[in-house]
């Protein structure tokens, strides 16, 4: 199937966020692609028009060649360095789930270049000095069966760890969205729990169609499932937090809600959403806006008037 080209107006990089083009012109940092050769996407960058990312210079690294060892153990530390023992990915999911079947990337920094604070956060990375370029974000994903959908499977930078002063203000969307520029996605899949904050990041590549709120057979059972069609519309109100006139003229307000500490609320949405009446959405603007107590709502496609 041909991938059409989504046609969306420029958008500039908001001021905060202007790091991405200064660093990129001195050339100090750079964005990374790090998979199997046979998996290369076939005309990078064609469906989604946006200026971010088109035509700076991309770094590739081939996956399985001991060349670029190094920097995949760069990866892995920056992973774990970010989740933590409890939750860091295992070495053999990155292998099995990630570098054979599917895609990485992120941006990656000058190994001479390293600001202080992020060559402090790899202190205890041991081939600091084996590679040239150093990865400070990641964004894996991975192929479904259905054409043109993806699978969201990690995501993470070294924001996480930094001081506030020293983060790259838009490091995570910015990531994400340049891979999913990267392999023209058309659909993407992703799962977070409730009470993360990263769903105000995931909330902004298209409308998050809710497709589990409760999810048992996961280790997490909070974690919700969602799909979006991808959509570069939207993709400068994460940085805005204008009011998206579109959701709100062509979404209902239903009388569902998921409280992220009632598990409760999750199972009803869960049996309202395998009833099929409705196909659930989730508000990008109310994710924005909502407190760590606050309360989703989920919204369905308008039919007529909202009831």
């Amino acid at each position: 199937m041909s991938l059409g080209r989504e046609i969306s107006l420029n958008i500039s990089i908001p001021p905060r966020a202007q790091w991405l083009v200064g660093k990129q012109e001195e050339g100090s940092l750079r964005p990374y692609i790090f998979m199997r050769k046979e998996n290369l996407i076939p005309n990078p960058g064609s469906r989604h028009h946006i200026e971010w990312f088109d035509p700076r210079p991309i770094m590739y690294f081939e996956a399985l060649d001991l060349t670029n060892h190094s920097f995949g153990e760069a990866v892995i530390f920056l992973e774990n360095l970010t989740f933590g023992p409890d939750l860091a990915m295992p070495r053999w999911v990155f292998w099995d789930c990630a570098l054979v079947p599917g895609f990485v990337s992120g941006f990656a920094i000058h190994r001479d270049q390293l600001p202080d604070s992020i060559r402090t956060a790899f202190g205890q990375f041991n081939g600091l000095n084996k590679t040239e370029w150093v990865p400070i974000s990641l964004f894996i994903i991975i192929p479904t069966i259905h054409e043109g959908e993806w699978v969201a499977h990690n995501l993470c930078t070294i924001n996480s760890v930094l001081p506030e002063a020293e983060r790259l203000y838009g490091l995570g969307f910015l990531t994400k969205a340049f891979g999913l520029w990267y392999a023209n996605v058309e659909t993407c899949i992703g799962m977070t729990q409730w009470r993360k904050p990263a769903l105000k990041l995931h909330s902004h590549f298209g409308y998050l169609e809710v497709l589990t709120a409760y999810s048992p057979l996961h280790t997490y059972d909070d974690t919700m499932t969602y799909r979006c069609e991808i959509s570069t519309r939207i993709w400068r109100l994460f940085f805005s937090r204008e009011e998206d006139l579109y959701f709100s003229q062509n979404f209902c307000r239903s009388d569902l809600v998921i409280d992220p500490f009632d598990r409760d609320s999750m199972r009803r949405a869960q049996i309202a959403i395998e009833q099929k009446k409705y196909r659930f959405y989730l508000s990008p603007r109310e994710i924005a806006l909502r407190d760590e107590r606050s309360v989703y709502t989920l919204f369905f496609k308008k039919v007529g008037e909202c009831l």
